[in-house]
């Protein structure tokens, strides 16, 4: 029986506490087998007018409910998680096209993050500060920003988005959400959930459509406060551009490599690569972009890459023993054919993998694929795939090495493999990225652990993550008190 006629789910905005239904509609497409499951709302500029008077008029009201009333409604909102896990996962899979145990990981994590946000909420504080003059005694607090505009992406689309939900939430703010048009459905799964914990109307708003009408209506709003956003490095300098002077937390992309140096447990690097580029069909913005490994070793990992990728079992999400779906959508899947045979055009010795297949039920499946023989000029080492694509590249020594890692214009998170812990530390010092693991890969964070790019590169701005995304979502605001009969004291 196809999945998709397993599962009844609502396709409709939900603005001021009620489902919303739009005229103009898209569809929501399952892309392992390009059928269409839904139609969903294409929604314009006047719906997120609505969404955003909505949030406005939340935005006051929740802000003064006590911080542990907050707290528990974070809570509450888990459990509703938690009940609904599987049917959250088989849209999510359906939709998205990761596979039904990834799908199930996704969903578990988005209630922890609404438990860490209620636990974390409960430990901001302020400060007490001295001041030179002694009639004044001097605090701060933080308060939330108001209405917070979130725009995310396809790739996680249940845990990314409660990384930001959770904490706006939790620290009083009101929130409209724009999800990416290809996994809306699943947002709708998400926001029904999160309602169905009691949160009051306004305090969180989902309209769906495409980004470059409902998502830029969000960022230029004059009553949108601040923006988050995950997503692409071009449209995250987009949003920078037309929300300019608003405070914003931005995840962009990266293409951060796992450096590999003839000293390090092969096995194990070969592991943390492959699972980094394989994961999610290589969709993941920390994901194994691309590996430097030292010309002595680098024959052997490639390998070991190879059989890696070998391993996997591409399939319908669904299937028992399928361990990559497809790719998301056919943009993605056109790039990571495009950099595979522009790398194989220029040299690079195909190992694994390397084509679609289409035989397997639509266009967006692609192998599992690994490349050797990559050079500097190659699209894949310059450029972030988002697929289940592995190159590596050879170099001579830790100076080639660093500045193989530095030629690059995203600085996410990195992997090093080494023996050596005081060269491992001299690379990450030397790495402007975000996240760099020593003897793990790039793919390893945790969700109260800060992840953001690096200064200065294409990798975004701001860190999320436990409490750096509540400090984030919340401003700090200094208040003064004259204290009776101390005027005149110096």
């Amino acid at each position: 029986m196809d999945a998709s006629a397993q599962i009844a789910t609502i396709a409709d905005n939900f603005i001021d506490g009620e489902w919303v239904s739009e005229p103009d509609k898209m569809p929501a497409i399952n892309p392992a087998t390009g059928e269409t499951i839904a139609m969903l709302p294409n929604s314009s500029g006047e719906t997120v007018q609505a969404a955003v008077r909505s949030a406005k008029r939340a935005a006051r009201i929740w802000a003064a409910i006590p911080v542990f009333e907050r707290s528990a409604m974070c809570v509450a909102i888990a459990s509703k998680i938690d009940e609904r896990q599987e049917k959250i996962a088989r849209v999510l899979s359906m939709e998205q096209g990761k596979v039904l145990g990834e799908a199930m990981g996704e969903v578990a994590k988005a209630a922890d993050g609404f438990r860490l946000a209620a636990e974390l909420v409960k430990q901001m504080a302020g400060q007490t500060l001295p001041a030179e003059d002694s009639t004044k005694l001097v605090m701060t607090l933080r308060q939330p920003r108001g209405v917070y505009g979130v725009i995310t992406p396809w790739n996680f689309p249940v845990n990314i988005p409660v990384e930001y939900l959770a904490p706006g939430i939790a620290t009083g703010n009101a929130i409209v959400w724009v999800p990416a048009p290809t996994t809306s459905l699943v947002a709708c799964e998400l926001m029904d959930a999160i309602n169905a914990g009691g949160l009051p109307k306004g305090v969180l708003n989902l309209v769906i459509g495409e980004g470059a009408i409902a998502g830029d209506a969000v960022v230029i709003h004059p009553d949108v406060a601040a923006i988050g956003f995950t997503g692409s490095a071009v449209t995250g300098k987009r949003i920078a551009e037309r929300g300019a002077g608003k405070p914003m937390l931005l995840e962009l992309g990266g293409n951060g490599p796992v450096i590999v140096f003839e000293d390090a447990d092969l096995d194990k690097a070969a592991a943390a690569a492959a699972g980094g580029a394989f994961f999610n069909a290589g969709q993941v913005c920390a994901a194994t972009g691309r590996v430097l490994a030292h010309h002595s070793i680098a024959a052997t990992l490639a390998d070991k890459l190879a059989e890696h990728a070998r391993a996997h079992v591409l399939g319908d999400p669904f299937h028992q023993g399928t361990t990559m779906g497809p790719l998301n959508n056919p943009k993605v899947a056109a790039k990571v054919l495009e950099h595979v045979e522009d790398a194989i055009s220029k040299g690079a010795k195909l190992l694994a993998g390397g084509k679609p297949r289409p035989d397997l039920g639509s266009e967006l499946y692609f192998e599992p694929t690994v490349l050797s023989g990559v050079t500097r000029d190659m699209r894949i080492n310059r450029e972030e795939t988002f697929g289940p694509i592995v190159p590596v590249l050879a170099f001579a020594d830790q100076a080639e090495a660093l500045d193989l890692a530095l030629d690059s214009e995203y600085g996410l998170s990195v992997g090093v493999f080494t023996a050596d812990v005081s060269r491992g530390m001299e690379m990450a010092k030397a790495i402007p990225a975000g996240i760099v693991n020593i003897n793990a890969g790039s793919t390893y964070w945790e969700i109260h652990l800060p992840f953001g790019g690096g200064s200065n590169t294409k990798s975004g701005i701001g860190r999320l993550g436990g409490m750096l995304t509540l400090e984030a979502m919340t401003e700090i605001k200094m208040i003064t008190v004259t204290l009776e009969g101390k005027a005149g004291a110096a």
